[in-house]
């Protein structure tokens, strides 16, 4: 499983604008090269339109181009623009981060636990008649998550067995001691000076090199 997750870190609501515009650019990118891309999870900023990380699933019949593609997004990536939401700022340059996990399914499916419960918040009456949320346990760890975005019990299992995922290797990643560890902390700090990719512009163009 290749899971690539787009963060804001620490920086400022136009970083989280930054992967908002990242996200569309990746669903274009992927398209285009038949590769299925599937939201595991979404964490909104403070403003409507800005997320503070994305987490998606790449899969394709060709393994290969898969995880060329998820590589090509790893490490720092920049937005240079204007603010939008602080007309007197002088800062143009807005640092985000790309971070790919790729995960043994195999290895750690018997180590995690399903458990059915009842989706809460708006859905009408499929919310109100179905246990269709599902909370996934890593039994070792302790670590678990909650999915109830999709309306059957199957896809929200297959969603929260990826996030739960992401979350075990990230916390793998942590565990490592400070001399190990790669150059930069996702959701902590964003490598500043050498983006392997950079948009310009209010429409997010990619600039080539």
């Amino acid at each position: 499983m290749i899971l690539l997750q787009l963060s804001s870190g620490l920086g400022p609501l136009e970083c989280c604008k930054a992967v908002a515009l990242a996200f569309v650019q990746l669903q274009k990118e992927s398209k285009k090269r038949g590769i299925c891309c599937d939201v595991v999870e979404l964490i909104p900023a403070s403003k409507a339109g800005c997320y503070k990380s994305v987490v998606v699933k790449l899969s394709s019949p060709n393994q290969e181009v898969t995880q060329q593609f998820a590589l090509s997004w790893q490490g720092a990536l920049l937005w240079t623009c204007e603010s939008q939401f602080r007309p007197m700022q002088k800062r143009k340059n807005w640092f985000f981060s790309g971070r790919v996990y790729q995960v043994n399914e195999r290895q750690v499916d018997s180590e995690i636990t399903f458990q059915a419960c009842r989706a809460s918040g708006a859905g009408g009456q499929h919310v109100n008649k179905t246990d269709s949320a599902v909370r996934a346990t890593h039994v070792k760890t302790g670590l678990s998550v909650r999915v109830e975005s999709e309306r059957s019990q199957h896809a929200n299992k297959k969603l929260a067995s990826a996030l739960l995922l992401q979350k075990l290797a990230a916390k793998q990643e942590a565990d490592i001691s400070v001399q190990q560890k790669s150059r930069w902390q996702h959701h902590r700090e964003v490598e500043r000076g050498n983006p392997v990719k950079t948009f310009k512009g209010v429409s997010f163009t990619p600039v080539r090199k």
